[in-house]
């Protein structure tokens, strides 16, 4: 049977606040496991697959719970879900599937709306500014204020430790950054690495290098109040199902630390924000991980995935590394879209709006498209 129909309005009032991180003892073994069996058991029996040009409710509630970074955050998952279908969570009781089929749905719909589709679809890339020239020109035009945090000096203090910690290479494909080769070759006369290596006797050549975030920059987005809204609110809430204390690291200016930066060339930029390039931790490996693709083998052959690198670091760690949770989170986050096939169709969405626009028939998903605009536009004067 197809899942309910997409009603914004009710999910968000129904659901907004079950979502509920105060703080709660942990739940016993015995209840957890109870609890997790049961959770099992609603997802697969509501699990018919992929539906046709849709993606799967059952599998990313599934998922979203599986791939919970932490036991503290697994409970609260828990204690959301079964809130959200109105089932007591020790209850031994058989579970009445056509009582709870309705908010079932919501409660993946709800996750999708609050929390995926918009990190999918707002991580992009990077703003790239200019180190000196973007933050003086704005100041200059009195574009300096409070309203415009998040961007100007700090990203452009952001891209310039996340170059100087990754010795300006491209940490997946450690290609040298192009602009540093230039500007070393004119002022030098030769081009060197930072070990001093002639970049002449690179396997690669140079290549324009970004500055990625591993969380999106605009899960933070303040609105024009200076605020965060309802749903930046609810999205940091369900970031806490994957670590709870995660939020933290990225509120307010915490976004652009380089703890949540990695250098990349533009097409690993570009594959790594939409999550379909991960890094996975390796075990008794300070910073190292092996980095993996969701693409296909097929368009892929010549790339070197899966990679193993270790990530630099600076002398007396002055630049903080990447931060091992926030990879963790973004890797979960890739498997999540993945497995359940939401990532797939956000792509879609967007293409068929791009090539097709709004179509007659009502096969748009107009109600999310707008709840997403509107939020991103009640955001866009302080980006």
């Amino acid at each position: 049977m197809a899942s309910p129909l997409y009603h914004p309005c009710h999910q968000s009032s129904s659901l907004e606040n079950i979502i509920d991180f105060s703080p709660e003892p942990p739940l016993e073994t015995e209840l957890r496991d109870h609890a997790s069996r049961r959770l099992h058991r609603i997802c697969e029996h509501f699990d018919t697959g992929i539906p046709q040009g849709d993606f799967s409710r059952p599998r990313l509630i599934r998922y979203t719970y599986t791939y919970s970074l932490s036991q503290e955050s697994r409970d609260y998952f828990l204690r959301s879900f079964f809130q959200a279908v109105d089932l007591r969570i020790g209850e031994n009781e058989l579970v009445n599937f056509e009582d709870i089929r309705s908010k079932f749905f919501d409660f993946g719909e709800y996750l999708f709306n609050n929390f995926f589709l918009p990190v999918k679809a707002s991580a992009n890339k990077t703003p790239q500014p200019s180190p000196a020239l973007h933050s003086a020109v704005r100041g200059a035009q009195g574009q300096g204020g409070q309203q415009y945090v998040g961007t100007g000096s700090r990203l452009s203090t952001l891209r310039r430790d996340c170059l100087i910690r990754d010795r300006h290479r491209c940490v997946i494909s450690r290609k040298f950054d192009f602009a540093e080769a230039e500007e070393r070759l004119n002022t030098l006369g030769r081009a060197q690495d930072d070990e001093g290596n002639l970049l002449e006797n690179d396997p690669d050549d140079p290549e324009y290098l970004e500055v990625a975030h591993i969380l999106p920059h605009s899960l933070t987005k303040l609105n024009r109040r200076g605020e965060l809204d309802h749903s930046k609110q609810s999205a940091l809430a369900i970031l806490n199902m994957f670590d709870v204390g995660a939020a933290e690291l990225i509120q307010g200016p915490e976004i652009d630390r380089p703890r949540n930066a990695i250098t990349l060339t533009p097409f690993l930029h570009r594959s790594f924000s939409n999550f379909q390039v991960y890094f996975e931790h390796v075990p008794d490996g300070d910073h190292t991980y092996t980095i993996k693709t969701f693409h296909s083998e097929y368009l892929f052959r010549r790339a070197a995935f899966p990679v193993t690198r270790e990530l630099y670091l600076t002398p007396e760690r002055t630049i903080e590394p990447p931060s091992r949770r926030l990879l963790a989170i973004h890797c979960a986050i890739a498997h999540i879209l993945h497995l359940s096939a939401a990532g797939d169709y956000i792509d879609k969405m967007y293409r068929d709006m791009e090539e097709k626009g709004v179509q007659a028939d009502g096969s748009t998903p107009l109600g999310r498209f707008v709840s997403l605009a509107i939020s991103e536009q009640s955001s866009s004067v302080c980006t």
